[in-house]
């Protein structure tokens, strides 16, 4: 009887063994079902999100690929061969290594990307660039271009910037520099481009110096011309013919160029009118060329840095005549030549004043006590490297200075009582950047930022000073940059080699989701095939 109890206790456990397997397959097999149904829907989900694209019409797919990142569209012509097509056919932008390898792959490159109209070709400066024949060659391919950026092509001459010149004949901008063709290349593209308007000539070593150079412009460029831009030449003067004849002139910027300008702007006032920005950097310029700068009265932007030959004198008959002035940037190079009376003179007539920077200049309380009641619109204020401006100073900006957004203080003697003063005046200000002012402590700034929270406060009181640039690029010891419009950049025509179509696809679908040319096209396509099956 024993044996038959241990017997059932036995059959009870194997049968419950049984069931307990029974039920783990069974488990194991309703998991491997979902598992296929899952792939199954997203494989359908798959194919129907391919259906969709490859009705899209090509225009529509070209619009989403200029809204993708420059990763992104590389990533998009590796998906299939119509992708590639037209990812090349709607790219506008492109940016070469300009090494004379470049030169047998141009015509490959140019039948894909067959729609640019902004090229820039760039060479490092240990290698050698390409020359004529290929930028010739490149112009026939891009007659259409509109945009060109040439950096350290040295080995292009007068010949293929005539070349090029012929062939692309609606060039609005123009951006050359470290290049070694001269004024006759230049005076090509000035003779057969009508249409630009902006042009700009860093380091150009063909040009003669001396009497013998050979002038450039004014060409049928000069009519349509709008921004002149000249750096570091050793010649500028040779430009003088296109500067006075570009009549529709409202920019002009001169950085580091050799020669006498007072005669120069002297023509120039007579001819050119519609000038409202003007930047002058290391120049040769006096209080003769302000004079003349004076008569034009549509003035603006104005900048003086490192031009030891202007004094107040210039500066005052500047403020007097151009009262539509909004900025004014002045380094005064620690010459001590322009200062309270020149200031005095901004504060009385120019009432616009919305940006003003002062560096190596030693304004007092009296002229910036002016400044800050007359210039009621003034924004954006920065003293840098002046021995004057302290804490009484400071405190007379922030009584004074009602619509101060951004206050820079650089090299000052400036203490924390100076910054106390800011925790209650200026009550639209909004950034306040304070650097290698010894007097201004951790403490003291952060005293600041808690009694007015919402003020960003930058404190730097590191020994080294950074050179930055001024809006025209011209690297200043203590210079201070308020942040321009951000410029787009040129697009690489490489190709990634390491992407997903699958990915690419989801984040094209968002674009879809999004767009309501997409919408309208996929519904007018819809009707059409409606119709015709019926």
């Amino acid at each position: 009887m024993g044996q038959s109890v241990s017997t059932a206790k036995l059959t009870s456990r194997r049968d419950c063994n049984r069931s307990q397997r029974s039920k783990s397959k069974s488990t194991a097999l309703i998991g491997q079902m979902q598992a296929e149904e899952a792939e199954e829907v997203e494989r359908n989900s798959i194919d129907g999100l391919s259906d969709i694209i490859s009705v899209l019409p090509d225009e529509c797919l070209a619009c989403i690929f200029q809204s993708l990142t420059p990763g992104d569209r590389k990533r998009c012509s590796l998906v299939c061969r119509r992708w590639l097509r037209i990812e090349g056919q709607s790219r506008h932008r492109l940016s070469l290594n300009a090494q004379s390898d470049l030169h047998p792959l141009i015509p490959f490159i140019f039948s894909r990307f067959d729609a640019v109209t902004k090229l820039a070709l760039k060479c490092d400066r240990r290698s050698v660039s390409i020359g004529d024949e290929a930028l010739a060659q490149i112009s026939e391919h891009c007659r259409n271009l509109t945009r060109l950026k040439l950096r350290a092509c040295r080995d292009l001459t007068d010949a293929g910037m005539l070349a090029f010149a012929k062939n692309c004949k609606s060039l609005k901008k123009l951006s050359c520099g470290s290049c070694t063709f001269g004024a006759k290349g230049m005076n090509a593209v000035l003779d057969h481009c009508p249409a630009l308007e902006e042009l700009s000539v860093k380091r150009l070593r063909g040009i003669t110096d001396g009497a013998a150079a050979e002038p450039i412009g004014p060409g049928v460029a000069a009519a349509s011309l709008k921004s002149i831009c000249l750096k570091e030449l050793y010649n500028g003067q040779c430009f003088g013919p296109l500067i006075v004849g570009a009549k529709n002139l409202r920019s002009l910027k001169l950085f580091r160029c050799s020669g006498d300008w007072d005669k120069l702007f002297s023509l120039i006032v007579d001819r050119v009118t519609a000038i409202v920005e003007i930047h002058m950097e290391r120049i040769q310029v006096s209080d003769i060329g302000l004079t003349a700068i004076s008569n034009c009265l549509n003035l603006e932007i104005l900048h003086l840095v490192k031009t030891p030959e202007c004094t107040n004198v210039g500066l005052g008959s500047v403020a007097e005549k151009c009262r539509l002035l909004r900025k004014l940037h002045i380094d005064g190079w620690k010459a001590n030549r322009i200062g309270d009376q020149g200031l005095i003179a901004v504060a009385k007539s120019c009432l616009n004043l919305q940006e003003l920077v002062l560096i190596g200049v030693n304004p007092t309380k009296i002229s910036l006590e002016m400044l800050a009641s007359n210039c009621q619109n003034l924004e954006r204020l920065a003293l840098c490297g002046s021995d004057t401006v302290g804490d009484a100073e400071i405190s007379c900006i922030a009584l004074k200075c009602i619509a101060l957004k951004k206050l820079c203080i650089k090299s000052c003697p400036v203490s924390d009582h100076g910054m106390e003063a800011l925790a209650s005046g200026c009550p639209n200000l909004v950034k306040v950047k304070v650097k290698k002012c010894r007097g201004v402590t951790s403490e003291g700034v952060e005293w600041l930022r808690t009694n007015r929270g919402s003020l960003v406060i930058n404190l730097d009181t590191g020994e080294q000073l950074d050179a930055t640039a001024s809006d025209g690029g011209g690297a200043q010891d203590n210079g201070v940059e308020f942040p321009p419009m951000v410029a787009s950049q040129i697009g690489a025509p490489s190709i990634a080699s390491s992407s997903t179509g699958r990915s690419t696809s989801h984040k094209l679908l968002g674009l879809l989701s999004g767009m309501s040319l997409v919408a309208c096209t996929l519904r007018r396509f819809g009707n059409s095939n409606g119709s015709s099956q019926s």
